[in-house]
């Protein structure tokens, strides 16, 4: 950090053994301080580049919404193009500017009931995704829901059986529609989950990062795990 006070050069303090032959001595150099405004401007630019470590995984705070039609398997065809999704839409959520969306296969679809997801480019565990699961009118308790997600969800399954902590929550958005919030601390990873039924189906938008960026990120990962929403009639 710049000091605002700066000490003489060490030519003044020190006693050299003066010349015999002169009889006068050279006037001394004389050096100033840097400018106030210079110093606190460096000063204030150091402790920004300190406050600003370690920047986060996530590029910007800017959002694009993502909107999902949680399509059968047999009816899913394409990828992207969320301009041709938005009139069918049944749910949408926020994704972060740099995002890249991961292409969801028809098996995996039927499998697992996955119907969209996005990461972070620059570190692949931190995503979202939603699964769907058709033939539910209301949701069944709090803790069936979960294991009956997790009965296809292998990483779920783990982060489960070995979290320090699980809590889970009842929600209702301005429609009085019901969501089940949980939140799952684990071994090396946090997840945020949010469950709702609608049109006869269960939505489940999940997002998921290793605990580094879990510190960093925290803030936007919670925004796009609020974001999630269905839309449409019920």
């Amino acid at each position: 950090m710049a000091t605002l006070s700066s000490s003489p050069s060490p030519s003044i303090l020190s006693s050299s053994t003066a010349n015999p032959k002169t009889s006068y001595l050279k006037p001394p150099l004389l050096f100033f301080p840097k400018p106030l405004t210079t110093a606190l401007t460096t000063a204030l630019a150091t402790t920004t580049l300190l406050l600003a470590s370690p920047s986060s995984t996530i590029a910007s705070d800017s959002y694009n919404v993502y909107y999902g039609t949680a399509a059968s398997a047999a009816n899913y065809g394409g990828y992207g193009g969320n301009s041709d999704k938005k009139a069918s839409a049944e749910y949408v959520y926020d994704v972060p500017d740099g995002w890249k969306e991961r292409l969801v296969s028809k098996v995996e679809k039927g499998t697992n009931g996955t119907d969209s997801e996005f990461y972070n480019p620059r570190k692949r565990q931190e995503k979202e995704y939603l699964t769907f699961l058709a033939g539910f009118r209301q949701l069944a308790p709090k803790d069936v829901i979960l294991n009956n997600l997790a009965l296809s969800d292998v990483e779920l399954q783990d982060l489960i059986a070995g979290a320090d902590s699980l809590v889970s929550e009842e929600k209702k958005d301005e429609n009085g529609q019901l969501y089940y919030v949980y939140e799952i601390d684990g071994i090396g990873k946090h997840s945020l989950i949010a469950v709702t039924c609608a049109k006869n189906k269960l939505y489940a938008h999940f997002v998921n990062a290793p605990a580094p960026e879990w510190k960093r990120d925290e803030d936007t990962l919670r925004h796009i795990h609020e974001s999630f929403k269905t839309v449409g009639s019920s």
